[in-house]
């Protein structure tokens, strides 16, 4: 016994034409969604990485993580939570209204966070001069952010 594909009032199939299916498991934006979350995820985690490396003329090399550099290293961590958060909830199936794309607010976060990040990589506080260089955490939390971007305007290319 075959199952009739259901027509249109019209009498014209629903079945996408060509090769535009769905992706599996996920539907057609599962790629940038899936981008949005690693890169949220390592945005987050970057912040617990060295930003700040150095050594005094006498001692052992110390490292400072970006949690301890301030607001504006917690401030990156919680930008990556919520993108994270953003893409859990829209798997969970809870939407934004539409007048505020998803993409735009993934744009707007990554954005604030290379900013917050850009500032802690030009100007070292004062109270970490004996760590006078950059760690490898602060590049992986700019590259990171630029990553969240990135992934948002993926998004937004899918939704048109």
């Amino acid at each position: 016994m075959a199952t009739e594909e259901p027509l249109s009032p019209g009498g014209v199939s629903r079945r996408p034409v060509g090769g535009a299916q769905a992706m599996p498991g996920g539907g057609m934006t599962a790629l940038g969604e899936r981008a949005t979350w690693i890169a949220g995820l390592v945005l987050s985690v970057s912040a617990f990485t060295d930003w700040y490396a150095g050594s005094g003329s006498v001692g052992p090399t110390i490292g400072v993580i970006g949690w301890h550099t301030g607001t504006l290293g917690k401030l990156v961590f919680f930008i990556g939570l919520a993108v994270v958060a953003l893409v859990s909830l829209h798997e969970a199936g809870i939407e934004l209204p539409p007048a505020v794309p998803e993409s735009l607010i993934v744009i707007a976060l990554g954005s604030l966070s290379t900013i917050f990040v850009l500032i802690r990589l030009i100007s070292i506080p004062d109270e970490f001069l004996p760590a006078s260089g950059r760690g490898i955490g602060i590049w992986i939390s700019l590259l990171a952010s630029l990553a969240v971007i990135g992934a948002g305007l993926l998004t937004a290319s899918e939704e048109l």
